[in-house]
């Protein structure tokens, strides 16, 4: 079967390069030419962990064409994936995809909607006259491990009414279903809806950790342990229950303003989400008030940060809880120096030169008076730490992801500083 994914962006470049591992010949399709050229070549303008390597493979084997003729493409496919970034043309392109195809196309939108998407594109293809199936397919990539997610998802969520459609993505995805991955068939409106309310609940659980960590830090408990005693709980699972920075991610916001605008149109009032969305957005400041007491005010010191991607193995700093501490740092009047070992190029441009950047972490930390972890990459862990010591104006660390042993750093002689943690 001839498999489509129109759309170059994040979601498009994941979804088509997995899909081809699967041995299924895969066409990626978009209209700018020099980003098709640079995808062929194996150029991903982005990090994503193992990525690269999965185009390249597949692109060799001929699985993986990339093209900017949408008439041919339109033709060819079978099954076409929607999976722009961004939802702004999607009636319009499968609109265009019906008249071009020479039989009503089966046609999944995975670029993150609105409740009430799907259905609006299938009444405007009725009301052009065209046929098409639609099916809305949400998928759950987290930046870094995008890959992984792609091929051990929790479930595959189908909105249609349509059983041929059905049966046609098991087919595309018969390695997973052949590995017991759940399919969940429901109606656009819910497929559509378990995005943002995963999204949602996500958020909630990590504010709820996080808010206890604040308790934490005041009665003398671990908020590590309390999180790890928590998760072995089977009725609330250990993922995403690590006290940090707060919760970011490429899509995360944006699912959660169109959870909310849906709940304001309907009268209905999310108070749990306002709350979690609440904490979250607080949760830099909190921070910066916690550097501030440790350095008796930001005001004019120096503080350096490790690590700017909204988390490890991606060059992503949508929604990065590290950016909004540089941020808040630099309005409270800090002088601020990060490193990142990937994400400098992206955090410039939202950043707009308020940041000195560095070449590696020990820059960043020499004559500060104090260095921050604001990205858990794991290779921070294996930093010399002596030698630090020395870079620093003052032996202070604050760590907003608990990445770092606090005991052999105490032992050093540094004063750490953890989330709910004393």
């Amino acid at each position: 079967m001839q498999i489509g994914v129109y759309g170059s962006g994040y979601l498009g470049t994941v979804i088509s390069a997995c899909l081809a591992d699967f041995g299924t010949p895969v066409t990626c399709c978009h209209p700018d030419s020099s980003r098709m050229v640079e995808m062929a070549q194996g150029n991903v303008p982005f990090f994503e962990k193992n990525l690269n390597e999965v185009i390249r493979r597949n692109v060799r084997s001929g699985r993986l064409v990339y093209s900017t003729d949408i008439e041919s493409f339109a033709r060819k496919a079978q099954f076409i994936f929607l999976a722009e970034d961004a939802p702004n043309h999607l009636p319009d392109l499968a609109s265009r995809i019906a008249k071009l195809a020479p039989r009503p196309p089966i046609v999944s939108i995975v670029t993150p909607v609105s409740v009430g998407t799907a259905t609006s594109v299938e009444r405007k293809l009725r009301e052009a006259s065209l046929k098409a199936t639609v099916v809305s397919q949400p998928m759950f990539f987290t930046p870094g491990c995008a890959v992984e997610d792609f091929n051990w998802p929790d479930r595959i969520i189908l909105g249609t009414s349509s059983n041929e459609a059905v049966l046609v993505v098991k087919q595309i995805f018969h390695p997973l279903v052949m590995r017991g991955v759940p399919v969940i068939v429901t109606n656009h409106e819910t497929a559509e809806l378990v995005r943002e309310a995963a999204t949602a609940f996500v958020a909630t659980k990590i504010s709820f950790i996080n808010e206890l960590a604040s308790l934490c830090e005041h009665v003398n408990a671990d908020a590590v342990n309390l999180s790890l005693a928590l998760g072995l709980d089977k009725k609330i699972a250990p993922r995403c229950l690590q006290p940090g920075a707060g919760m970011g991610g490429l899509f995360a916001e944006s699912d959660m303003d169109s959870l909310a605008e849906l709940a304001r149109v309907n009268g209905v009032s999310l108070k749990v989400l306002s709350a979690a969305r609440e904490v979250n957005h607080n949760q830099a400041e909190h921070l910066v008030d916690k550097i501030s007491s440790m350095v008796e005010s930001v005001q004019n010191k120096d503080v350096g940060i490790l690590g700017l991607a909204f988390k490890p193995n991606t060059n992503s700093v949508a929604g990065s809880s590290s950016l909004r501490l540089a941020q808040n740092l630099i309005a409270k009047g800090a002088r601020v120096r990060a490193y990142d070992p990937v994400a400098i190029p992206e955090a410039r441009m939202e950043l707009n030169g308020a940041v000195s950047y560095c070449e590696n972490p020990y820059a960043a930390a020499e004559g500060v008076d104090a260095l921050v972890v604001g990205t858990g990459w794991p290779e921070f862990r294996g930093l010399d730490f002596d030698r630090i010591k020395h870079l620093l104006k003052r032996p202070l660390i604050v760590d907003t992801k608990n990445l770092l042993d606090s005991v052999r750093l105490r032992a050093m002689g540094f004063e750490y500083v953890g989330v709910g943690r004393n």
